[in-house]
């Protein structure tokens, strides 16, 4: 597998570097290796439902962190990032990057915050006196702040420790109490481990943090300019989720066949949890909502994470089916 994704990531670089692309041709870059927010992009291409649709697609991990700007640049179509991400690369007086959320992966904010049940971590304001693994972001520290703060919580007592850690049991397991996670596979990976957590969901905690994470963008320029094509491949996209909340299991095993190295259980497991959550409340798989798309870019301007206030701006539904 190693030497497949070494493979990929050549073949990424090779387009950087100046590849053509014809009619029909898509190139869709992932925030990291393959997981279960992925599926339905695996299941479209497993099914032919690309190929149907006339599109040659190829799916590739680009180098890390660097999905939204090798889109942005017209290195690829699409790609799949985060609300929270894209925040601070469009909201700029100059140098915006031209790229669009065009579908919510999945439809509410599923990470927070997770620590072991022996830490006693219950709410935000327990990690008073306590270590936090941080990505050193200032969203991580704006967040933590935030959430601590109107929990009636002391942020300037948590001690926030970089995280070296390719992984949160990893980080768990060394110097500190609590770490931000993905529930739908670091808590599930607890679940099939038997480890027992707490877990402080962030958009159940404030409506404000209960932001698109992650989600599917292009490049705006592009697709304005092929729009048949951008149609075609995200109604083929779309049929990938609905087949992976309607057939989770074998949604799984087909998302295992493309990447082996995965664990089955935690897989099929991460794969059943978000069956519900990948449409939601939403009327149709991908759908964003103004209000909420909006309002997480306030909270975000207004504590000094986003240059200009975009308010709902940098999504569209237009592409979806």
């Amino acid at each position: 597998m190693k030497k497949m994704m070494i493979a990929l990531l050549f073949a990424v670089l090779l387009c950087v570097t100046g590849c053509s692309r014809t009619d029909g041709t898509i190139r869709v870059l992932l925030d990291w290796t393959p997981n279960t927010n992925h599926t339905g992009l695996f299941v479209a291409l497993d099914k032919g439902w690309f190929t149907e649709a006339g599109l040659n697609v190829t799916i590739t991990q680009p180098p890390e962190d660097e999905a939204l700007v090798l889109v942005a640049s017209g290195k690829a179509e699409f790609g799949v990032t985060f609300q929270e991400s894209m925040g601070p690369a469009i909201a700029k007086e100059s140098g915006a990057l031209p790229v669009t959320a065009v579908a919510a992966i999945i439809s509410h904010n599923t990470s927070g915050i997770m620590s072991l049940k022996e830490t006693g971590i219950l709410r935000p304001g327990d990690l008073s006196n306590n270590r936090f693994a941080s990505w050193e972001t200032p969203l991580v520290t704006a967040i933590v702040k935030y959430v601590v703060e109107k929990d009636g919580g002391d942020f300037n007592s948590v001690r926030m420790v970089p995280n070296y850690a390719t992984d949160a049991f990893s980080a768990l397991l060394t110097d500190v109490e609590a770490i931000w996670i993905y529930y739908a596979w670091d808590g599930i990976n607890a679940q099939v481990n038997g480890v027992d957590i707490n877990y402080i969901d962030f958009g159940t905690f404030d409506s404000q943090l209960d932001f698109y994470t992650p989600v599917l963008v292009t490049n705006t320029a592009w697709a304005k300019e092929n729009s048949d094509t951008a149609n075609k491949f995200m109604e083929a996209v779309s049929r990938g989720y609905g087949f992976a909340i309607e057939n989770p299991v074998e949604a799984a095993e087909i998302l295992l066949r493309y990447a082996p190295e995965l664990d089955r259980t935690l897989v099929t497991q991460s794969q059943l949890y978000l069956q519900s959550r990948y449409q939601g409340d939403a009327r149709r798989w991908g759908e964003i909502d103004s209000a909420r798309w909006g309002g997480f870019y306030r909270w975000m301007y207004n504590h000094g994470l986003l240059e200009v206030n975009i308010g709902a701006g940098g999504f569209t539904n237009e592409y979806l089916p």
